[in-house]
């Protein structure tokens, strides 16, 4: 028998979500040494992702503002949302006198809330986990989404891993699917087992090649330091976009993964 159709006036949920997360080194090249945010724009609009994570993007920078000729009015969040994805959220982690930067989540769908975690452990490095929580057409289950960005130092991002379970099962249902995913600096691999053993989240490049994928530096990968984690979501094509144009939009690689919902 056929398939019945949606009811006049209804959208057919999403069978699966277009996710990419990407660091964009605060609009600059990887030695800044030349302000790319208008090509990186273009090259993530190109992806199509209905869901794109954000780490070290910045809100304000006051001097940069002032001497750079293309520097956008608004937020680099906002500027690079354009009119491509009308929901977008921003966590401000790293806070100076002339301006601020930290994570953000730009979609497609309605953001219905969002809380910007504040993980920082010790000293200069400010670091967060921004939770949003998304609300897909005709589905009864949000779904939650989490941009990180961790620690250079590994005691750091241990306790960071352990804030980030904690916050997974405190504020995600048990039946909602969860994709976390951004900039994790875990060059050792520790994050897979404590993420699985701690909030059942599984690394969608580990489920379907094997292995995480190297993106950093970006002109030659050699460290998984990216990652997207997902729960109760299955994986269909993972992918690590090509060197060009992304080897000079940022130090670290981007990624694109197909989550099943």
């Amino acid at each position: 028998m056929k398939p019945s159709s949606p009811a006049a006036g209804t959208t057919a949920p999403p069978k699966s979500l277009k996710v990419m997360t990407v660091n964009t080194h605060k609009g600059f090249t990887m030695l800044n040494r030349k302000f790319i945010l208008p090509e990186l724009r273009e090259a993530v609009r190109t992806v199509g992702a209905d869901v794109v994570f954000l780490q070290e993007v910045l809100g304000t920078h006051s001097r940069h503002s002032s001497r750079i000729d293309n520097w956008p009015e608004a937020p680099h969040y906002e500027f690079l949302a354009d009119t491509m994805w009308p929901q977008f959220a921003y966590g401000r982690n790293a806070v100076y006198p002339r301006g601020h930067h930290g994570n953000a989540v730009l979609s497609k769908f309605p953001i219905v809330h969002h809380k910007n975690h504040d993980v920082s452990i010790v000293g200069p490095e400010k670091r967060g986990l921004l939770h949003c929580i998304l609300r897909l057409p005709s589905r009864t289950v949000d779904v939650h989404v989490i941009c990180a960005h961790l620690g250079l130092a590994e005691n750091h991002r241990e306790q960071q891993l352990d804030l980030l379970c904690n916050i997974v099962r405190d504020e995600v249902p048990a039946d909602a699917p969860l994709i976390v995913a951004g900039d994790f600096n875990d060059w050792r691999g520790r994050a897979h087992r404590i993420l699985e053993e701690g909030a059942q989240l599984r690394e969608v490049f580990v489920q379907a090649l094997g292995r995480a994928a190297r993106t950093f530096p970006a002109r030659l990968p050699v460290l998984s330091l990216d990652r997207i984690y997902v729960r109760n979501a299955g994986v269909h094509a993972p992918v690590v976009l090509p060197r060009r144009p992304w080897s000079h939009l940022s130090d670290h690689a981007p990624l694109v993964a197909e989550i099943e919902l």
